[in-house]
């Protein structure tokens, strides 16, 4: 949104002269983000499903907007609908593209700028399409900004250019079809007996921003921030603990780096904030929940000192209370 404005300014050569925003209902307290920018930029918000004037804009320009389109509502617009979808089409179609992206271990992924087919997800022709490497240890968060600005770029570069870059769209290939369905909350809840340390690490990097990673301490479900690979973790060794009777979300506190060491299907992670009633340093934790089962030898595994995997009913309760 941020991109088509500075082009809006009067010149000879202005890209664009007219520009309104469409948004979807708000279901939570405050704004939404796209709504809020277009305010400080003094542009028309229409909340969907209105669609503001008909018949007086060039082109229609998507991007994470989550709505089926009409056909009527395509051919309003002389040069159709154009959506900037955050994956390289036809891998990752869908609502959560970037999540699917870092959740699978992609190593490249991209920005693909398609046209609109009615009625229809990321199934248009490919307008413009370019890849990008995914840095090593990247969240979505942060892949998410640098798909944003690469966007931005192609977007200004196909509206300049728009009735030669529709002329050079091509379809979608019918191989390498891959899909990124919506994220639940359901998701955030960790197996410590499926899920091996590096796949919790993904989870952790791919959801974390949107929900933090939950589990069971003692009854109580608590969520957990800030992982961090036992690889990382100063003075950790891992042949040190297997001997000690661990099963998956046993829990020991690491004094030399202050943080908890938490067992999963395979290998272990490193987590340094808990959340549960407020938020609590790994230090804070161990002295309130743990101190007293590791009095006598800090690096044996205590039965009663482990995460537990917090069941789908639970989440549903979960929802409930956050609701209220």
């Amino acid at each position: 949104l941020q991109c088509l404005v500075h082009p809006r300014e009067p010149s000879e050569d202005s890209l664009v002269s007219r520009l309104e925003v469409v948004t979807l209902p708000s279901r939570l307290p405050g704004d939404l983000p796209v709504r809020r920018c277009a305010r400080e930029l003094q542009l028309p918000v229409h909340e969907w499903p209105h669609t503001g004037p008909v018949g007086q804009f060039d082109v229609g320009v998507v991007a994470s907007f989550g709505r089926l389109l009409s056909e009527d509502l395509i051919l309003q617009f002389p040069y159709g609908m154009l959506n900037v979808h955050p994956s390289y089409l036809p891998r990752w179609r869908g609502p959560a593209p970037i999540v699917h992206t870092v959740l699978h271990g992609d190593k490249v992924t991209g920005v693909t700028i398609m046209e609109i087919r009615p009625k229809r997800f990321d199934v248009g022709p490919i307008i413009k399409q370019e890849e990008i490497a995914v840095p090593p240890h990247c969240a979505a968060r942060e892949l998410e900004a640098m798909l944003s600005k690469m966007g931005a770029n192609m977007l200004i570069s196909v509206l300049k250019n728009l009735p030669e870059s529709l002329k050079n769209k091509r379809e979608q290939p019918k191989e390498g079809v891959t899909f990124a369905p919506k994220i639940s909350i359901a998701k955030s809840c960790i197996k410590w007996e499926e899920q091996t340390a590096a796949q919790v690490i993904q989870l952790h990097r791919a959801i974390g921003s949107m929900f933090p990673l939950q589990t069971l301490w003692k009854g109580s479900t608590v969520k957990l921030l800030d992982f961090v690979e036992v690889d990382d973790v100063p003075g950790f060794a891992d042949q040190l603990l297997n001997d000690h009777g661990a099963v998956p979300g046993s829990l020991l506190y690491h004094k030399v780096s202050q943080m908890l060491i938490a067992r999963c299907k395979e290998g272990w992670v490193g987590i340094k904030t808990v959340v549960l009633k407020k938020k609590l340093t790994a230090v804070d934790f161990y002295n309130g929940y743990m101190h007293s089962c590791f009095q006598k030898n800090s690096r044996t595994v205590h039965q009663e000192c482990r995460f537990q995997t917090l069941k789908l009913s639970t989440t549903k309760k979960t929802l409930k209370e956050r609701e209220i």
